[in-house]
């Protein structure tokens, strides 16, 4: 690559009106592609900036999802805040939303209201179940999904309770969805001019990831067993203490990677007939899963984890936090990315998932104060200093500090 490249996404603005999660994180991954994203938030502001950890004032949560965003502070619940809101979408491309009715409305976000001061505007309806249908309106978040797809009843160890998965996989699979809808509406809209509507949902995305399950449901009305970290289809496949006390996992889904991990630990159950097949493995999964616990308490992870990788096993340490942010494949990939934050200075966030080579993304921003950029946004807007001061003694717009 010759010279600086523009972003996959110069040139196009979002604005996000959501708060926490789904909706805040995709408009992350498009700020990430290169869009200019105007986080406008209350006086309150995002509710992620009152959650989890702290330091001198701001919060993991957001500072974890918020990168490459400016922050205006707009109180929509004002008419005095609707010309500034609509000057604002009649620069933007993609408007995200999470906000239920009948506040949707009467904040004057909704889609309708929202395509008059642009009518080419993409705009994003996330929400729990869907925006009709019988769960319509109902809030939700990432555990309740959990619940109605069917997560729940395959997480956790076949003889316990259901355990959630505590990463919040399916705010984060919601959000990659709706990145995937801009990507296509924007494409859409080059051809046509036209802009349109999308609503994402976050039952749809777990019920999306639910494929095979459901598949198996489909096919011969089976229901997929939880399995704890035992594979439903092959052995051995699990985790492993070592004689540190630390985790390892192995999983062998062919004979071929059975047999590397046979040669690996210099053992001959390959050559056992109770062994020697997946479907015998399976069978007898009791006694091999003994035998393969008892054989990695003879190692160290760390030399076990070199010995498994060199003979071509599937392996993998059981990293806890600090050991997944100084991993060096982690760092290698630029997936912990050093900003400068407004008040905390040096900030580690995560870095961009997605690899374009030719026009490579990039975290430009550090996550935004709460109000950092209303008086630059309001000047790109075209108000002038009267009009601002005005704004701001009426609590219409707020700024940092």
């Amino acid at each position: 690559m010759s010279g600086a490249q523009a972003a996959p996404l110069d040139g196009i603005r979002v604005l996000d009106l959501a708060t926490m999660l789904a909706g805040p994180y995709a408009a992350t991954l498009l700020g990430d592609l290169g869009a200019d994203v105007v986080k406008v938030e209350s006086h309150y502001g995002d509710d992620s900036r009152h959650l989890g950890p702290e330091r001198a004032g701001q919060r993991s949560p957001f500072l974890s999802l918020n990168r490459n965003k400016r922050s205006l502070v707009l109180d929509l619940r004002q008419s005095e805040a609707q010309p500034v809101f609509a000057r604002l979408v009649a620069t933007s491309d993609v408007v995200i939303t999470n906000v239920r009715e009948p506040a949707l409305s009467r904040l004057g976000l909704a889609f309708e209201q929202v395509r008059r001061h642009r009518p080419d505007v993409i705009w994003v309806g996330v929400t729990a179940f869907g925006p009709d249908g019988p769960y319509a309106g109902r809030p939700g978040i990432d555990f309740l999904a959990q619940g109605y797809a069917g997560l729940l009843s395959l997480n956790g160890d076949p003889q316990g309770a259901p355990v959630r998965v505590t990463v919040p996989l399916v705010d984060v699979m919601t959000s990659e969805l709706v990145v995937t809808g801009v990507l296509a509406a924007l494409l859409v809209r080059a051809r046509t001019g036209e802009g349109q509507r999308i609503d994402v949902s976050l039952l749809d995305a777990l019920v999306h990831a639910q494929a095979s399950g459901l598949g198996a449901w489909f096919l011969k009305e089976e229901i997929t067993p939880r399995t704890g970290n035992r594979s439903q289809y092959f052995a051995p496949s699990g985790v492993y203490a070592c004689r540190d006390g630390k985790g390892i996992v192995v999983t062998c889904p062919s004979d071929k990677f059975f047999a590397h991990l046979c040669r690996a630990l210099e053992v001959e159950w390959a050559d056992d007939p109770r062994f020697a097949r997946i479907a015998a493995r399976l069978a007898n999964q009791d006694e091999l899963d003994a035998r393969l616990a008892a054989r990695c308490r003879d190692f160290g992870r760390d030399d076990l984890l070199l010995r498994l990788i060199a003979a071509d096993v599937l392996a993998a340490p059981i990293h806890e936090i600090p050991e997944v942010a100084a991993d060096p494949q982690v760092r290698h990939n630029d997936m912990i990315v050093a900003t400068e934050h407004a008040t905390l200075g040096r900030l580690e966030v995560t870095g961009v998932p997605v690899k374009l080579r030719g026009t490579p993304g990039s975290v430009r921003l550090a996550p935004p104060v709460h109000g950092q950029h209303t008086l630059a946004l309001l000047g790109e807007l075209g108000f002038g200093p009267d009009e601002i001061a005005t704004l701001r003694r009426a609590r219409t717009v707020g700024v940092a500090g």
